[in-house]
């Protein structure tokens, strides 16, 4: 039948899973029919009922890829893509079918209602794999108390989780505090840095009109060395130079060449 109408590649795998559920349902059913033992039965039930959850999935997918694809096709294409999906799901309602019955004989209750007509829905199935009815008392005690077990272990260990969590918080919280406090002292620290750099730099411009000061001081004193100096190299030069005054202190340069004084004796020891 699949030769017959015109799919893509993923049409095609899609379509041969869906095949290839349906015949294990099919060989399934058959088997169950062999089963005498209640709970053989039940557990062959939820392997097929699985099964058809699965069709179910394919068959959604399959009408998925049809509408996806609808648009690139030819009428006549797309008419036959919807066919080959609601043979599929006329198909997937009888092992529906099937299990209803199977189930009802069981003693259950609770089945699953498949509803995809012509329309195109998608069925519809309630869950329902543990089969109550077919189980004795003492199993539905077992289950029950396991159950419970269960319940208490997820209660102890969210009570770790809990206890655990608050003990990071409180770790947490003290990790701040200790960095908070940490950076309070980096700030005072801080702070004092910045003023010994105001200090200093208050001290070195200090250090400098004090040094600016002692050098004009040094060369005024050179300057006035200087013109000492000069006007002593002057006056020895130029002794007779009257534009210098003589310097207080120094003696005046001699005379070039003195001229003895002639004083007759003879006129004293008269």
């Amino acid at each position: 039948m699949a030769n017959d109408v015109q799919m893509s590649a993923e049409l095609e795998q899609i379509d041969g899973e869906i095949r290839d559920n349906f015949r294990f349902l099919s060989t399934g059913f058959q088997k169950l029919d062999k089963i005498k033992d209640s709970n053989r039965q039940s557990k062959q039930l939820e392997d097929l009922t699985g099964k058809m959850r699965e069709c179910k999935r394919l068959i959604k997918e399959f009408d998925r890829e049809i509408k996806e694809q609808e648009s690139g096709n030819p009428p006549e294409v797309n008419k036959q893509l919807n066919d080959r999906k609601q043979s599929h799901i006329k198909e997937l309602n009888s092992y529906v079918a099937l299990r209803k019955t199977y189930m009802s004989a069981l003693g259950n209750k609770r089945v699953e209602l498949f509803d995809m007509g012509a329309g195109g829905s998608d069925p519809i199935a309630e869950d329902n794999v543990q089969l109550a009815s077919a189980m004795s008392n003492q199993e539905l005690i077992d289950a029950g108390n396991k159950k419970m077990d269960e319940t208490d272990q997820a209660i102890e260990r969210s009570k770790q989780v809990v206890e655990q969590t608050i003990e990071v918080g409180a770790k947490t919280a003290e990790s701040l505090k200790g960095q908070t406090e940490q950076m309070g002292r980096i700030v005072n620290d801080l702070d004092t840095i910045q003023f010994s750099i105001k200090k200093a730099s208050q001290l070195v411009k200090e250090i400098g009109r004090q040094v600016a000061t002692d050098k004009c001081i040094m060369l005024f004193l050179f300057l006035i060395v200087c013109g000492v100096i000069a006007i002593i190299v002057v006056k020895i030069v130029n002794p007779s130079n009257k534009n210098i005054r003589d310097i207080p202190g120094l003696a005046p340069p001699a005379p070039a060449s003195r001229k003895l004084l002639y004083v007759p004796t003879d006129g004293l020891y008269k």
